[in-house]
């Protein structure tokens, strides 16, 4: 006897469907599994047949063999023991064939024949949808990550058992069985918000800036000046996520494995803060079967680097091409793996290695120190940032007696305004941002007054920029004359721009 069932393998980001077939013949009974597979997904033979013995099925000794097409992509993971032992059963006759078709399933088998949850659901009800199946069969833990798509029917079971119980059912008993309404996206609930910030207003006004433009975003200056506060309250100015985007994110921490029961679906755009040990491949992703490292965990949110300068060289020299292209790209013997990085880089860092610079009584920093603390920073990685701010040391007034600023609600308004005028301008482009313009785009786009285009040449020329730290000035000033409700850039935006350019003024 013959069966098939349908799954799928993890492939970067995405899946690949994956045909699990099940031949059952007379011979020497013997189990084989074939289809390019690694050690967990061979292992899984131990786990169906002992889950099928202990759900009260005893098994003919046969020959069988199982088969994972296509046998060219490999086969990881825990998620083929619910299809291997669904193919097993419909081969020996325990589930009707027919049964089987237009159905995608997924899921860890234990022992007792418990279902447990896998990772990677989400992007296989897509895949199950786009492939023209009608069902997906997943553990209950993932029911709800897998409903979150809204293209394909689920049906979530606990156990072996149930999974043969609902087969017998018409169409899978799928109207009374354990099934979850799909959620709408609901609001993020953030804990953090800037009114807590008191001083500082020329750091908050650049995060709104680099909020509004998802411009790339540096906050220089001494240790305790309120650097790390602001950078962990920029999501909460952030346009919020469409659904879109949300099932974009969603499906990245879905094969990370970072998606629970209580949170099936990212609605709140990621902030991600790495310790500055992390290593270059965790930062850009990889191992031997690649997975998103934390580049691509901050995808459509806020990558935040605290204290730039103590992360290795490598480990920032990775960010070059993610930065620009907005993906990473991974090459393996077994093929090529492209994972999305469209994050918001948002770093800070200190004058000095004792961090109390400008501050020369307490500052026991040479000369010497503070240059090469500032040189671990590369010329290409600080022509890549937009914008750099200066947090000034706070006086006792402001900290004291300082009145509440404005809260974050009160800035994404702001900050929304600015990008409901993009979406306007840039409407059937491949262009949401200021800060993704191309060369010719920013031509057109960011067209500038008489004045502003004589003080732009000053700066050019007195500052020597670079072609590409030229373009990031106009795109910073395209933002700020979108906040301000200004179609063309005018003279005061361009010189605001500039500022924000602190370090090629600090060099001149």
């Amino acid at each position: 006897m013959f069966s098939s069932v349908m799954s799928a393998a993890i492939c970067g980001v995405n899946c690949v469907p994956v045909r699990v077939e099940a031949d059952v013949s007379s011979g020497l009974p013997v189990f084989n599994m074939v289809g390019y597979l690694s050690s967990q997904v061979r292992e899984a033979q131990e786990r169906v047949k002992t889950a099928i013995r202990n759900t009260k099925i005893s098994l003919p000794p046969k020959r069988i063999t199982v088969n994972l097409a296509p046998a060219d992509v490999r086969k990881e993971g825990n998620r083929f023991d619910l299809p291997i032992a669904a193919a097993l059963l419909a081969a020996f006759g325990y589930i009707e064939e027919e049964k089987l078709s237009g159905v995608m399933l997924a899921g860890e088998l234990g022992l007792d024949g418990r279902i447990n949850s896998v990772r990677g659901i989400l992007p296989l009800a897509e895949t199950a949808a786009q492939n023209g199946c009608w069902l997906c069969i997943v553990p209950v833990g993932n029911c709800r990550e897998a409903l979150a798509t809204g293209k394909i029917k689920v049906l979530g079971v606990e156990s072996l058992q149930e999974f043969l119980d609902a087969s017998g059912r018409e169409k899978w008993g799928v109207e009374d069985q354990r099934i979850y309404d799909r959620e709408n996206l609901k609001e993020p609930v953030y804990n953090v918000d800037f009114r807590e910030i008191q001083g500082q207003e020329t750091v908050k006004r650049a995060a709104v800036i680099a909020a509004a433009g998802f411009h790339n975003f540096l906050m220089t200056g001494p240790q305790g000046a309120g650097k790390t506060m602001i950078a962990r309250r920029i999501p909460t100015i952030m346009p919020r996520l469409s659904r879109e985007e949300s099932l974009e994110v969603s499906r990245i921490y879905s094969v990370a494995g970072l998606l629970t029961e209580e949170q099936p679906f990212m609605s709140a755009r990621p902030f991600r803060a790495p310790h500055h040990t992390i290593s270059p491949q965790a930062l850009a992703g990889g191992g031997r079967i690649p997975r998103p490292g934390e580049i691509t965990l901050s995808h459509r949110g806020v990558l935040f680097l605290d204290e730039i300068p103590e992360f290795s060289h490598n480990s920032i020299e990775i960010l070059r091409q993610p930065l620009e292209e907005h993906k990473v790209m991974i090459a393996r013997t077994g093929g090529s793996y492209e994972f999305p990085a469209h994050c918001m880089l948002v770093a800070a860092m200190n004058h000095c290695p004792c961090g109390r610079y400008p501050d020369l009584k307490r500052c026991t920093c040479t000369d010497r120190d503070i240059s090469r603390y500032a040189g671990k920073i590369s010329g290409p990685i600080l022509d890549r940032i937009d914008i750099c701010a200066e947090a000034a040391c706070m006086t006792y007034q402001e900290i004291s007696g300082g009145k509440a600023g404005q809260s974050s609600a009160e800035l994404m308004k702001r900050v929304e305004k600015a990008f409901l005028a993009q979406q306007d301008r840039y409407q059937g482009l491949k262009v949401c941002y200021n800060s993704e313009l191309s060369g010719k785009q920013v031509e057109k786009y960011c067209s500038v007054s008489r004045e502003g285009q004589r003080l732009l040449e000053k700066a050019y020329e007195k500052m020597n920029l670079s072609a590409r730290a030229y373009h990031k000035i106009l795109k910073t000033a395209r933002t700020i004359a979108d906040l301000d409700g200004e179609e063309e850039i005018k003279e005061a935006q361009i010189s605001e721009a500039v500022c924000y350019r602190g370090l090629e003024r600090k060099k001149v």
